[in-house]
């Protein structure tokens, strides 16, 4: 079935449907365009400036899961990629992480229906920034 991206949030919202993460995040990025006609105009212009590779770096916290994206302030300068070394973990909970931080972009999972993307930095090769749409409605007092 075809669902627009606020028809798919909503439904995972509304635990009709699940989405992984980069699937919600991508769902929010979408939701800067109104029509088909005006993400074709942006993706054909945007085209041309490249892109960057991702992978998000995993943080538990005591009571769940952060996604650390690219230009997040907790984000390591050396990523572990493979798995390799250790899981990065702290004993503070998710709201301690948000009250402390200030420079954004991840994904908050406190279930797998509860996500909420954080993002404030100026994003690369002319690309959109998410919609933020959080589930739940926790906002974390979020600076956004």
């Amino acid at each position: 079935q075809w669902l627009s991206p606020p028809e798919a949030i909503e439904r995972f919202k509304s635990q009709e449907i699940w989405l992984a993460p980069p699937q919600f995040y991508e769902l929010c990025r979408l939701g800067n365009f109104s029509s088909l006609q005006e993400l074709h105009k942006f993706s054909s212009e945007r085209a041309l400036e490249g892109c960057e590779r991702w992978m998000p770096v995993i943080l538990t916290a005591s009571d769940g899961y952060v996604q650390l994206l690219p230009g997040d302030e907790l984000y390591p300068e050396d990523p572990d990629h493979t798995g390799e070394k250790k899981i990065m973990s702290t004993d503070k909970k998710i709201e301690e992480l948000m009250k402390e931080g200030s420079i954004f972009h991840r994904i908050v999972i406190k279930n797998t229906h509860d996500l909420a993307v954080y993002v404030n930095i100026q994003p690369k090769y002319k690309h959109k920034n998410p919609v933020v749409l959080n589930s739940n409605n926790s906002d974390f007092n979020s600076r956004l």
